[in-house]
């Protein structure tokens, strides 16, 4: 076979494989779409510029390397484990430091089997806790993202997470992802919820922006709102309703609440504090389909603590100061998207 004989062929193999690359990735139908907070994803190094004193060796919690790594590896396992045939394609993740644990997460087996990409900035959070989207490079292309802060005029002194607003495209369908983490309950439900009252507002307030642009817009909301899909933040003030209702937005985790499950317990209690809201653009389009039209909650054996009462609740990291070596105090949630 002369040289120019060989040049030919090589490049008629290279445009095959280029052909069915692209050919695999455009047949992509079902999508997994993840919320995990998953409770101080903190690195070992002391950072002058965040209150990280609590998760270092020397706390007392004695946060080292080894429990570390325990807990990347832990995390990997469970977001594979929510689709074991297919590694999920977009994740948002809750109570994460900073970039460099996410990069640490990404290389752990068997994540590190795809390749994902990473959305992070910066939050003002006097925890200095962050939120986070990871995903698949093969399923989603990021095209823009902003932080949407969460300012209170009457408090200026409390820092908490900002919005993360992150668009896409997913089989070339534009998509919003936005990923909370609303201020917690501490110091008591009804004191603190106007807190979470305003940043929904926030959402609310860039949601109603991309709506009135295009009615059809798909929009995907994850987090930890630290409320109940029935509670005033969520059903009033961003108008979430149950996925039958027919509303311009729907929270997917409404079923499962709706039967007392939960993914977080406190005090003898279920709370269904992780929510999954998408706009009408995502539940009633013909081209985009949520599978059973709800979302799910996982809770693998080996992720849960069985309590002196029987019930399995999520296996966090510590109790107090005392290393237990669980994975998170909340279990993730997360639906399946159909995309012709």
């Amino acid at each position: 076979m002369t040289g120019k004989y060989k040049i030919c062929l090589a490049t008629v193999l290279l445009l095959a494989a280029s052909s069915c690359s692209s050919v695999k990735q455009s047949l992509r139908k079902e999508y997994t779409v993840v919320s995990y907070n998953v409770e101080n994803l903190f690195d070992t190094v002391d950072d002058p510029k965040v209150p990280d004193e609590e998760f270092l060796p020397e706390s007392a919690k004695k946060w080292n390397a080894e429990r570390y790594q325990k807990k990347l590896n832990d995390l990997s396992k469970v977001i594979a484990e929510i689709n074991p045939a297919e590694l999920p394609e977009l994740v948002g993740l809750v109570e994460v430091e900073n970039r460099s644990v996410l990069e640490d997460l990404i290389k752990t087996q068997p994540l590190s089997a795809q390749k994902y990409g990473i959305v992070h900035e910066e939050s003002p959070d006097y925890r200095g806790i962050d939120v986070a989207l990871i995903y698949r490079k093969d399923a989603f292309q990021e095209i823009s993202h902003e932080v949407l802060p969460v300012v209170f005029s009457d408090d200026p002194e409390f820092k908490t997470r900002d919005i993360l607003h992150v668009l896409g495209k997913m089989r070339n369908k534009q998509v919003h992802v936005f990923v909370n983490h609303w201020p917690s309950r501490i110091g008591g439900d009804e004191k603190t919820e106007p807190k979470r009252i305003l940043a929904a507002t926030v959402l609310k307030t860039k949601v109603s922006q991309i709506l009135a642009a295009d009615h059809k817009a798909r929009i995907i909301i994850l987090g930890d709102m630290n409320d109940e899909p029935a509670n005033k933040s969520l059903y009033e003030t961003l108008g979430a309703d149950s996925p039958d209702s027919g509303a311009k937005l729907v929270n997917l985790m409404m079923p499962d609440d709706a039967k007392g499950l939960g993914t977080y317990f406190y005090s003898g209690n279920w709370n269904m504090l992780d929510n999954i809201v998408v706009s009408n653009g995502i539940i009633d389009s013909k081209k985009v389909k949520v599978v059973q039209d709800k979302g799910f909650i996982f809770n693998a054996d080996w992720t849960t603590f069985t309590n002196k009462t029987g019930d399995k609740t999520p296996n966090r990291s510590y109790v107090g100061d005392k290393y237990v070596g669980g994975v998170s105090d909340h279990f993730p949630v997360y639906f399946k998207l159909i995309v012709r």
